[in-house]
């Protein structure tokens, strides 16, 4: 599924580049960030840059505006989101780059979303259940309120994709991603 991804959305992967590049031309077109996956292991997510290029040392002054409870950082106006990012965040695009992940094995279609590091840190035993399977691009969570879901939903909603996982659950749920992608909702 991921190598059908990768070739049916390269020509879309080539106008997010040219778009990437025209807002900022020195800065890359791919984003990449160490995330947590199975069994607590470490890999690097990729994702279209939607954000300036130093966003990660602009996070600390931002963390008292955090809008979300728990380990997660989520802000709906984030000052660092370029004009593209908006764009691609919104219509989750800037996702698409982890069917590479999916091709390496590091990531899945459908599970729960690989967490940072400094997030993992902040997890209760309960918590570190995500961590019992491959991490999806897509998941229960995103299909059910996405951003305006706290991280304890967040969690819950895991837990109940791990324990009712099949086949037949992950494309009820990549099918409820194509819905919720056009809809656009609950998405910064």
């Amino acid at each position: 599924g991921a190598l059908i991804g990768l070739i049916c959305l390269s020509w879309l992967f080539l106008i997010v580049a040219l778009l990437i590049k025209l807002e900022d031309p020195k800065g890359p077109v791919f984003f990449k960030q160490v995330r947590v996956g199975k069994d607590g292991k470490e890999f690097y997510m990729y994702k279209f840059r939607s954000m300036v290029t130093n966003a990660e040392e602009l996070l600390d002054s931002l963390l008292h505006l955090n809008e979300t409870t728990g380990a997660m950082f989520k802000m709906r106006n984030d000052p660092r989101v370029t004009k593209v990012g908006k764009f691609i965040r919104k219509t989750s695009i800037d996702e698409l780059p982890q069917l590479w992940n999916v091709l390496k094995g590091e990531m899945s279609l459908v599970g729960p979303r690989p967490p940072l590091p400094r997030e993992v840190a902040q997890y209760t035993e309960y918590d570190k259940q995500r961590l019992l399977v491959t991490p999806g691009c897509t998941g229960l969570w995103q299909v059910s309120g996405r951003s305006s879901l706290g991280f304890k939903d967040m969690v819950e909603l895991d837990l109940m994709y791990i324990e009712k996982r099949t086949i037949f659950y992950d494309i009820k749920i990549i099918l409820k991603t194509i819905k919720v992608i056009f809809c656009r909702e609950n998405a910064y």
